[in-house]
């Protein structure tokens, strides 16, 4: 498996009483495919896996294979505070037809490097399959540091990381020191400056309602290697990094942004609350700006 393009971390679209909309979810699989997204990620938390119970989310491991097909990859989020649940899922993940897995670090716990080092080995061995990780120290309380990544290293199939800790110096040490583990971007306000540092992964939430604007960023500075057009898309691109952010309500910037167009979404799960008025307004305001430029941008090249 290439791990390189844009993985969408895809939501997970819900009916009003809260269950899975499974045909809202097929629609947003055929969108993103259509947009030309590279992968599909099923088990991420801007698909609130967190709020979902273990027969669900295996049941949407099985689903999204069906869904997806070969049409693009499908990398399977297995994370939990449990080790023998992070397990149970990445054997579901390897049944279901996942083409990698996404490990992060289980959170709450904080465990050492060595530890947490072993967790993710022992999920290598049930699952045996490409690996991609997730470091996000701040919601899982714990860096991936030297130690880990050296003893993770060991095994062949941890073969990306999505860097999420906002730590440029992170980026940094990882591309200079880990060149074998391919660099992805966890963190959207620094797309460009990964790119620049030789990210060819970008795990981007807002793909979700704007793939093709991200897309247009990922051809331009891994493909292209013209980070002119690059800074530029950036540049459109850095208020609605913002705005996703606002107030701590990135699932429910991602949901109404698909709302926006046109894409089944539904309400987050409790303990999340919908967008208010003002809140909407903003990311549709920005959404139609971002749009007209990046469109502009991508038009001069052709």
């Amino acid at each position: 498996m290439k791990m390189e393009g844009i993985f969408t971390p895809i939501i997970t679209p819900h009916l009003e009483d809260g269950q899975i909309d499974k045909d809202g979810f097929a629609t947003v699989c055929d969108y993103l495919i259509e947009a030309g997204i590279h992968c599909i990620l099923v088990g991420g938390s801007t698909g609130e896996y967190y709020a979902q119970t273990f027969d669900e989310r295996v049941e949407m491991m099985h689903f999204s294979k069906e869904i997806i097909g070969d049409r693009c990859q499908l990398m399977i989020g297995v994370g939990s505070t449990q080790t023998q649940e992070a397990l149970a899922f990445a054997k579901a993940a390897k049944e279901a037809g996942a083409d990698s897995i996404l490990i992060n670090s289980p959170p709450y716990a904080v465990p050492t490097d060595l530890e947490n080092a072993m967790h993710a080995l022992k999920i290598d061995r049930v699952a045996n399959l490409p690996v991609m990780l997730y470091n996000y120290p701040h919601r899982t309380g714990t860096n991936m540091n030297a130690e880990y990544l050296n003893r993770v290293g060991r095994s062949k199939n941890f073969q990306a990381i999505k860097e999420s800790s906002g730590d440029i110096n992170r980026v940094h040490m990882l591309a200079r020191e880990y060149p074998h583990i391919t660099l992805g971007c966890g963190m959207d306000d620094q797309a460009l400056e990964f790119f620049a540092w030789g990210a060819k992964v970008w795990v981007a939430g807002g793909s979700n309602f704007l793939p093709t604007e991200h897309v247009a960023l990922y051809e331009a500075c891994v493909i292209e290697k013209d980070f002119d057009k690059g800074r530029r898309i950036m540049t459109a691109l850095l208020p609605l990094m913002a705005v996703l952010e606002q107030g701590g309500k990135f699932v429910q910037n991602i949901k109404y942004g698909c709302e926006l167009m046109g894409l089944p979404a539904g309400p987050p799960r409790d303990p999340l609350r919908p967008l208010n008025k003002d809140d909407k307004r903003l990311l549709r305001d920005t959404v139609t700006t971002l749009k007209r430029t990046v469109a502009a941008i991508v038009a001069e090249g052709k």
